[in-house]
């Protein structure tokens, strides 16, 4: 009985690792191909997209930053000038 099943195990295992290489072992069709390509194609344009995005949005922020900096920078300048000719 022991046997039995231990032989029913082994073979399960079996055949469950040679049926995925079998699947992979198959090579792709140029029509296959050529749909995957351009489907990761267009999947790294989108995320190029999302980089430059984002990039021109930090640009932004830093732009905001440095202009809200100088105006803080130049008030202070013209309440010190204000202060010496009073």
């Amino acid at each position: 009985m022991k046997r039995i099943a231990a032989i029913a195990v082994l073979m399960a295992l079996s055949g469950a690792w040679v049926t995925p290489v079998l699947t992979h072992g198959q090579q792709m069709s140029v029509e296959q191909y050529e749909k995957k390509n351009a489907k990761d194609a267009k999947k790294q344009q989108k995320l190029n997209e999302k980089a430059a995005k984002n990039q021109a949005r930090a640009q932004k922020k830093t732009e905001k930053a440095q202009k809200k900096s100088i105006e803080k920078q130049q008030k202070a300048d013209e309440k010190a000038n204000r202060q010496l000719h009073q």
